[in-house]
């Protein structure tokens, strides 16, 4: 199993606050470690609690058995590992962001937490029989070379399960929350976070990023199979399941 003292590749910028849509992983990791002191809450606030449920839904559709292996992807602080570890699975958290890291061992002493690029996972062939990744695979420069990094890192059989942001179904509410996006949420972050601008990137990067259907095709097309999605909170997010083919 891997340890803490297991630092896999991360990237350090402290002169960029905020990622562009091209995703430069210095930019990106730079962005998340300036609002990693703030992260959670602002979060909570800005989802309206949303991010509990969440959480409890990626719990669910992953059913990890008491003992299984997950590698929670992006996770940031650790706190989306947290409802895992409940179920009593052994979970490594793994994110690019020092800064993430660095807070979640501060608020969680107790959870594994490794840092890696989604691009080269410092971890063997066929560890975990579970991925996760929570509004992260937005963020990864090359997200098709990422699920099929997951893909090598799981087990055949192993299962996958990616919370992300997508596309209201309802017209009216699709609408609305677009302008929620580009209006409301980054003047909430303006008082919120110590980094308003890495939630105008959020709001952009959102607003291109594939619907459900795009997304289940990217997944399909990237080393996993039996692709499935359902749509949370009206379809602000979606979360997908797949798995590795067996042998």
């Amino acid at each position: 199993m891997v340890g803490r003292a297991e630092m896999g590749r991360c990237w350090l910028d402290r002169g960029v606050s905020r990622a562009d849509l091209q995703k430069d992983p210095r930019d990106v990791a730079a962005m998340f470690d300036d609002v990693a002191a703030r992260y959670d809450v602002t979060n909570d606030v800005l989802s309206m609690g949303q991010t509990i449920r969440w959480r409890k839904a990626v719990t669910r559709a992953l059913e990890p058995l008491a003992g299984a292996t997950v590698l929670d992807l992006a996770a940031g602080t650790g706190t989306s590992s947290r409802p895992l570890m409940a179920q009593d699975a052994v979970v490594v958290s793994c994110d690019f962001s020092i800064g993430m890291l660095r807070q979640g061992m501060t608020q969680y002493p107790d959870q594994m937490f490794v840092a890696g690029d989604a691009l080269a996972l410092p971890f063997a062939d066929d560890t975990f029989d579970a991925v996760t990744i929570s509004f992260g695979l937005r963020n990864i420069t090359d997200p098709a070379a990422g699920l099929r990094e997951m893909a090598r890192v799981t087990r055949p059989g192993g299962s996958l399960v990616v919370c992300e942001f997508s596309t209201p179904t309802w017209g009216p509410f699709r609408t609305a929350y677009l302008e929620y996006l580009m209006r409301a949420l980054p003047e909430v972050a303006e008082r919120m976070s110590s980094n308003p601008e890495a939630y105008v990137y959020l709001a952009e990067s959102i607003r291109a990023w594939p619907d459900q259907r795009g997304l289940a095709d990217l997944i399909a097309h990237n080393g996993w199979s039996d692709v499935r999605y359902r749509n949370l909170s009206g379809g602000i997010v979606a979360l997908h399941r797949a798995a590795v083919p067996g042998p």
